[in-house]
């Protein structure tokens, strides 16, 4: 029994052992791949992030730049070195650029919830500063620049995070493409922080109520002048005063109403722009000016599919503010100008403008600046393959008297005019005017020519004598006030993805 007790035994353990190596020969079955599938709820270029129920879709643009005659990309040719137009002066410029942006959408029981982000990589190039040519804006690794922007969440109307403001047109300032100092209206295409609700009302019409971070300077903060400060040096640079900003109060207080059709849109938008100073002096015993809130109103109109053409279209737009100059004068804009040019009764001229929100001096109140403007520009398709556009832009800026009174005795006191106070008005206006021709061989890339030139309209006459503008070379001596211009062109390759 033994015997027969051990071979059951033996044949069942054998049994065993065959069984587990067939069993550790089967195939195991792998787990099922997750493919990138597409999402076609929100138009082409979504994909569903594996796992979820989120579409997300990559995009943006690499574009290289050639400017002639500006030391910026697309800039009005002014400033250090810009306005020197000496040996400082660069004769031309370049930028490579990447843009690359990430937009992501859910549904939801409440709606679409949306996230969007734009982050701008670029390098220019570099430019002397100061009379040292060996000085430069932007050493060698620093020329590099990263921007964000935009970087918002949308959910059930609401908008909170950096976008475009809503005073602004659909265009921002290229009504026709065009430069990006176009005056004549708001530009926040890099973005403002903000938050924004808009209700659709239905029948294409919409309407928009934000508050808007604009506190910075490159927001809707221009200048707040404290003239009790301003100096001989400054004013030739179109600095009239301490730039003389307090703390926040208030963010800016933005509406919109707007109607989309068929044959175009229709804008009109407000804004108030509360206007807080710090002190007269260095300390809290000097005291200071009451605030003062400032406003900016204007209308866009777009008029598309007219008779020249398919896809043809005029973009107008107007603006008008009191003590809100950015929105005039827009965030891409120089908030101070100055331009050297030649003379044929001094060493040289310049001509010479600055731009704020308001004004103050010692136990003064603030007196608000006030500005009009206009832009827009005109469209043609050739063909599928070329197109082209006009645009021009029309900006006036206008001081108080009281405003002006201040301004003009440290004028008088600083410059020697030979015309005395007679020859001291701060005002100005500014004129562009350009066109462009746009290449597309194929799909998403494009070749442009651009052309375009700036009129500085000053109210100053006479001759004065300047301290010396080391920033740029420029000695102290007698210059000649005067109107000044400059011309540029841009060469831009572009490969939209």
């Amino acid at each position: 029994m033994k015997l027969v007790k051990s071979l059951l035994l033996g044949s069942a353990a054998g049994l065993i052992a065959v069984g587990g190596a067939q069993a550790a020969d089967l195939p195991v079955k792998a787990k099922a791949v997750e493919y990138v599938k597409i999402c076609s709820l929100y138009g082409a270029g979504f994909y569903y992030i594996p796992g979820t129920d989120t579409c997300i879709k990559f995009g943006g643009y690499l574009r290289a730049d050639l400017l002639f005659n500006t030391n910026s990309d697309y800039g009005i040719g002014q400033g250090t070195p810009g306005g020197a137009n000496n040996r400082l002066d660069n004769y031309y410029h370049t930028r490579a650029r990447l843009d690359f942006t990430i937009d992501t959408r859910t549904a939801t029981e409440y709606g679409v919830v949306r996230t969007y982000a734009d982050t701008v990589f670029s390098w220019d190039t570099q430019s002397v500063t100061g009379s040292n040519p060996s000085t430069l804006i932007g050493t060698p690794n620093t020329s590099a620049t990263l921007g964000l922007y935009h970087a918002f969440i949308q959910f059930a109307g609401f908008t909170f995070g950096r976008t475009v403001s809503i005073f602004d047109a659909p265009w921002q300032s290229y009504p026709a493409g065009g430069p990006d100092f176009l005056p004549g209206g708001s530009n926040n295409v890099t973005g403002v922080n903000q938050v924004a609700y808009t209700a659709d009302f239905g029948q294409g019409i919409t309407g928009s109520v934000a508050l808007q971070d604009m506190t910075t300077a490159a927001g809707g903060q221009t200048n707040l002048w404290n003239v009790s400060s301003g100096t001989a040096a400054g004013f030739i640079t179109g600095v009239y005063g301490a730039n003389d900003w307090g703390g926040t109060r208030s963010p800016d207080i933005v509406g919109q109403v707007r109607v989309d059709q068929a044959w175009g849109l229709f804008q009109i938008s407000a804004a108030a722009h509360n206007m807080h100073t710090a002190y007269y002096g260095a300390t809290e015993l000097t005291g200071h000016p009451d605030d003062k809130w400032g406003w900016a109103v204007q209308g866009a109109l777009s008029i598309k599919n007219i008779p020249t053409g398919a896809g043809d279209s005029i973009n107008l737009q107007a603006v008008y503010t009191d003590g809100a100059s950015r929105y005039n004068f827009q965030s891409l804009f120089p908030q101070t100008i100055f331009i050297y040019g030649g003379s044929g009764i001094a060493y040289q001229s310049i001509g010479f403008a600055g731009i704020a929100d308001g004004v103050f001096g010692l136990g003064t109140g603030i007196e608000s600046v006030k500005t009009w403007g206009f832009r827009g520009g005109y469209t043609h398709n050739w063909s599928p393959n070329w197109s082209s556009g006009i645009y021009g832009a029309y900006a006036s800026l206008r001081y108080g008297n009281t405003g002006k009174a201040l301004i003009c005795a440290n004028f008088v006191a600083g410059l020697a005019p030979s015309a005395g106070a007679a020859g001291c008005n701060p005002d100005f206006n500014l004129a562009v005017i350009g066109g462009n021709v746009v290449w597309t061989p194929v799909k998403g890339l494009a070749f442009t020519a651009d052309v375009s030139y700036v009129w500085l309209d000053q109210k100053y006459s006479g001759t004065i004598v300047a301290p010396a503008n080391l920033a740029v070379a420029k000695p102290a001596t007698t210059y000649e006030l005067k109107d000044q211009g400059n011309l540029q062109m841009l060469l831009r390759a572009q490969r939209n993805f």
